[in-house]
This record gives structure tokens, C-alpha cells and sequence, in this order.
């Protein structure tokens, strides 16, 4: 008996002391990574994660990402990437040691990653032990896990509020309860700045491929701020990024002689960002009447299906297609107004069977919007969509102002690293726009100073912020180096 006690404390000791060598370890490696972004919130967080990636290269900052929403993706300093091996295909907070260990071997300036946890406790341990982040992210609090932040959402933002960096600064774009975070920063010692959507133009939201939201690019040209790099060429990075597989997309596909706009909204699955994806859609005219909705259902997401089928009041569509299982938990909460406007298509369906009773109804030209969880019925639609021939989309309604041409896209700067160290990445001729500060405190100061070499031409899609007379590229006459042009504190 005394040896199977000496054999169960030697293996204790040994797993103990092997713990502490990997959390020592974990902790040199963070420390080799100036910059930490973690960016949490309920929806926006992959897309913010590229844009803030982006932004960041944009101004040479060797900068590593990795995103966790519809698939798990490590994006590599050139912005290629790869998927995340999961063991048995299973996520786990875990797994963040692996990023950050890769991050370390690129000798990353920056560490831009996505918080993977949902339990308030996780999501402090992810910030304290995992990340430990210089700056936080919380895009916004929505109406979405509510069994493990709720039951409110003041619960969902105190929870959220948990990743904040103690001492740190943490990018907001709430407004509903900005009140609930600055009591939670506060008590963090965090300073929380607030951005402004509409301080994003038009003109260059115009420079994405893909539908993103203001509020998004407001928060990682917050973020590209703080480490110093310039709006322009955190614009022309961001411009420069690839979107996230789950991104709010619009295909044209052809069938039969219909023709049918996919808009698929599967990954803004809570009420409130669904709402603003469809009202998005219909104002771009991407989309357009007549309106047909298909809710996808889970038996393991009731709440979501009757949160979905409320919604339909809402947005308002000429008919609503409901697939998968329970469909009965969305039609209970659809308004009777648009009750014989519903067909119920649920339990398991081929792709072929699916698509042709979804299409049965369609006359001509039609938009389809899918919403709810992607999974499921919703992939075996994808599915059977993705098989038709796929054809340009039509003309927009000549009664709509068309939106400003898609300027041509500038590849981001690609410098040295060392070269990247000896200077303030970004540094051209404008001063940041001023930020909306929720706590009032000096700005930290960025700890390198400004390098000629960091100065780029101007971008011909943003006004030219030069005085009149001022040479180009900030150059003074007879070729005198400019000295670096202070910062204006806020």
C-alpha cells in the first residue's frame, strides 16, 4: 500500500512541476508579444479580429491572428492562413497556448485573437492566464447566450466585461449599456474608449469587397490608433484583408429560369444583428421584394427559433419558409398577419427535395434570406445553392442612388522587422481624429519614435490633409528631413 502512495505522489509532483515549466513558459512567450488584442463581444468578433489584423499590418507591424466564429482560422503575418487542428474536432480554450506559442515564433509585434469562451468564468481565465491582453475589444452585448451570461443583458455585459485588461485599454462600440461597462472598467482600472460609427465615411466603407459595418471599422481603427498607425494605411490594410467565411454575402444563382438573390445571414444568428444585416441588405439593394425568409431551426436552440420567428413582424417578407426541427417553436411566435404566408418544410430533406419546395413559390426574381444556425438543414440548403449556376447579379432599381465605385485596392507596405521596430509605423500627415474617451486619462505614450521611412504616398480615395504649399510626402525643401510631427493628446 505504501508504494502505490510513494508512485500516486511522485506522479502528482511530476504533473505539478511539469505545470508550472508550462505556465512559465506560456508567460515568456506573451511577454515576447508587445501587443495583445483580444476582442470579445457576441457578434462581430471574427470580422473585427481580420479588420484590426489588417489595420495593423497596413501600418508593418508584424502581426498574427487567429479567429474563432463559423471556422476557426490562424492568419499568418503575410495574411494567408490556415485552419485550426482540433483534436476530434472539439474547441478548447486550450488551444490559445498553441496560438500564442506560434504568434512567439514569428516574433510578432502584435497578437490579434479572438476569445473562444462563453462561460464568465472561462472568459476571465482566457484574459488572466491565457491572453492577458494590452488592449480589449468588446464590439457589442446582444441577445445571445443567455443560459451562461444572462438571464439579462446587463448580465451579459457584466459577464462580457470579465476579459477587460486590468490597467489596460478596452474599444467599445456598445451604446445601450456603455453605462455598465465604464462601471465595470472602472473597477479594472481600465480605461474604456467609446467609438463613434459615423466618424467612418462612406467613401471608405466603399473600399471593402465584402459588407462589413461601420461600427466594426471604427473599432480596429481605434485599435490601429493606439499602436500608432496611421487611418490611411490602417484603411488600406483593412481594404487589403480577406473576409471571414461566415461574412454577410449575396449570391445571384440561376435555376429553371428563376433567378434568386442568396443572402445568407446564418452567422448573425441573435435577433438585433439579424435585424441590421436584412435592413443593411435592403438599403444597399443588394436585395429586394419580393421577400422570402427561411428560418432554420434546432432542436437544441428553441429559444433561438422563437426568437427568430418573432422577428419576422419586423422585417417583413412576402413569405417565410421554415426548415429543420422543432419548426412549430418559430411559428408559435410569427404574428398572425403572416401566418398563411408560412410554409413549414420542416424534419430531415434531401438537397434536392429542399431546394426544389423552397424554389416552388418563387416566380422570376427573388431574394432569399437565411437566417437562424447555420447548421443542419441550413448547410444542406447551402448546399444544394452552391451546386447552381451562379450569374451576375441585376441592375440596381434605377429609383436608388447608385454608391460610389469600388476604388482600386493599395497593397499595404511590407517592411523589415527591424525596420519596423526603429519607427512609429504609419506616421504621415494627419493627427487620428479625435475619440470619443469614456475615461479621461493621459494617453500612454507609444514607445518609438517617428522614422522617415514610415512615410507613404497619399491615398487618392481620402482627402489630402497637407497645408497649401506643403510639399509631398512631408519632405521639406531642399530635401531636410521633416522632424516627426507630435501627436495631439486627447
Amino acid at each position: 500500500m505504501t508504494y502505490l502512495y510513494v508512485v500516486f505522489l511522485i506522479l502528482t509532483t511530476g504533473l505539478l512541476a511539469a505545470g508550472v515549466l508550462e505556465q512559465r513558459r506560456h508567460l515568456a512567450q506573451l511577454h515576447h508579444i508587445e501587443h495583445r488584442v483580444l476582442v470579445n463581444g457576441i457578434r462581430g468578433k471574427s470580422s473585427i479580429t481580420r479588420l484590426c489584423a489588417g489595420a495593423l499590418r497596413g501600418g508593418g507591424l508584424v502581426t498574427t491572428a487567429k479567429t474563432t466564429g463559423t471556422a476557426a482560422r490562424f492568419i499568418h503575418p503575410d495574411g494567408s492562413e490556415e485552419p485550426v487542428y482540433r483534436k476530434w474536432g472539439i474547441a478548447n480554450v486550450v488551444e490559445q497556448i498553441g496560438i500564442v506559442r506560434r504568434a512567439a515564433a514569428y516574433r510578432s509585434d502584435a497578437l490579434v485573437i479572438e476569445c473562444m469562451a462563453v462561460m464568465p468564468d472561462l472568459q476571465e481565465i482566457n484574459q488572466s492566464k491565457l491572453i492577458r491582453s494590452t488592449i480589449g475589444v468588446l464590439c457589442n452585448v446582444r441577445e445571445d447566450h443567455l443560459a451562461e451570461m444572462g438571464p439579462t443583458l446587463d448580465d451579459v455585459a457584466r459577464s462580457l466585461s470579465r476579459s477587460m485588461p486590468v490597467g489596460g485599454v478596452c474599444v467599445t462600440a456598445e451604446r445601450d449599456r456603455l453605462h455598465i461597462l465604464e462601471e465595470e472598467a472602472a473597477e479594472r482600472d481600465c480605461e474604456l474608449i467609446a467609438v463613434d460609427p459615423e466618424s467612418v465615411t462612406d467613401e471608405e466603407m466603399a473600399g471593402f469587397g465584402w459588407v462589413t459595418f461601420k461600427e466594426n471599422v471604427a473599432i480596429a481603427l481605434a485599435v490601429a490608433d493606439l499602436l500608432g498607425v496611421n487611418r490611411r494605411l490602417a484603411l488600406a490594410g483593412m481594404w487589403a484583408a480577406p473576409p471571414d467565411p461566415g461574412v454577410l454575402s449575396v449570391q445571384t444563382r440561376a435555376v429553371g429560369g428563376k433567378r434568386v438573390k442568396l443572402a445568407n445571414v446564418f452567422a448573425a444568428n441573435d435577433p438585433e444583428s439579424t435585424l441590421m444585416n436584412v435592413e443593411r441588405l435592403l438599403e444597399q439593394g443588394s436585395i429586394a421584394r419580393p421577400l422570402h425568409v427561411v428560418i432554420n431551426c434546432r432542436p437544441d436552440r428553441v429559444e433561438r427559433n422563437r426568437q427568430m420567428g418573432a422577428l419576422i413582424a419586423r422585417i417583413d417578407p412576402d413569405r417565410v419558409v421554415l426548415i429543420g426541427d422543432p419548426t412549430r417553436s418559430a411559428r408559435a411566435t410569427i404574428d398572425e398577419a403572416w401566418q398563411d404566408r408560412v410554409t413549414d418544410l420542416g424534419g430531415a430533406r434531401g438537397p434536392e427535395d429542399l431546394l426544389d419546395a423552397i424554389l416552388a413559390d418563387v416566380d422570376g426574381t427573388a431574394s432569399l434570406v437565411a437566417i437562424g444556425n447555420i447548421h443542419g438543414q441550413g448547410e444542406v440548403l447551402l448546399a444544394a445553392l452552391e451546386g447552381l449556376e451562379e450569374v451576375a447579379p441585376d441592375e440596381r432599381p434605377a429609383a436608388r442612388e447608385q454608391p460610389p465605385a469600388r476604388p482600386p485596392r493599395i497593397a499595404p507596405p511590407v517592411r523589415d522587422r527591424h525596420e519596423a521596430h526603429r519607427g512609429m509605423r504609419g506616421n504621415l500627415f494627419e493627427p487620428p481624429p479625435p475619440r470619443h474617451h469614456q475615461a479621461h486619462r493621459p494617453r500612454r505614450p507609444h514607445p518609438h519614435g517617428a522614422h522617415p521611412s514610415t512615410a507613404q504616398p497619399p491615398d487618392p480615395r481620402l482627402p489630402d490633409p497637407r497645408p497649401h504649399g506643403t510639399p509631398p510626402h512631408g519632405t521639406p525643401p531642399h530635401g531636410t528631413p521633416p522632424a516627426p510631427r507630435p501627436r495631439k493628446h486627447s
